[in-house]
């Protein structure tokens, strides 16, 4: 992308500067500089695009290499999700590209063993109202947690 390429060029001019006896700390304030009025520049050109799902299908099929199918899936994922979620992309396995919103959470782990299955079928395990431990730390010694179990 752009940033990549402007990151690339101003590693190789400034290794070049310093090499031919620029001071680089001189070089680092000159960057600085440059990137502060770089990004005043970019903040007054800016639009907000807030909930306007027809601006961000447009801004999403530019940053899709201009692929207008690749920007409606991404407008209607957000729509979908709102601004509050949270939108994961992951390689398909075929050759469709679709949108799957899961309600709720979703750990990718899976489960400890075959028998917490309750939907064979599908082979999920679907509780109702579960009591969920959430820790900080590395659980190595379950005899910790047996009072509250």
């Amino acid at each position: 992308t752009t940033a990549t390429v402007l990151a690339q060029s101003i590693v190789g001019v400034g290794l070049k500067n310093v090499t031919a006896g620029a001071n680089p700390m001189d070089l680092k304030r000159g960057i600085d500089k440059a990137v502060a009025k770089v990004v005043e520049s970019i903040k007054s050109q800016a639009e907000m695009v807030g909930d306007n799902y027809d601006k961000i299908e447009q801004a999403a099929a530019v940053s899709a290499n201009n692929d207008p199918t690749i920007g409606k899936l991404i407008a209607d994922a957000m729509r979908k999700v709102s601004k509050d979620g949270v939108i994961t992309i992951e390689e398909a396995k075929g050759t469709d590209t679709t949108i799957g919103v899961v309600e709720g959470m979703q750990f990718d782990r899976g489960y400890l063993s075959a028998y917490f299955v309750t939907d064979t079928e599908k082979m999920e395990c679907v509780m109702e109202h579960p009591y969920i431990l959430i820790y900080d730390k590395k659980i190595s010694n379950l005899k910790d947690f047996l009072p509250i179990l």
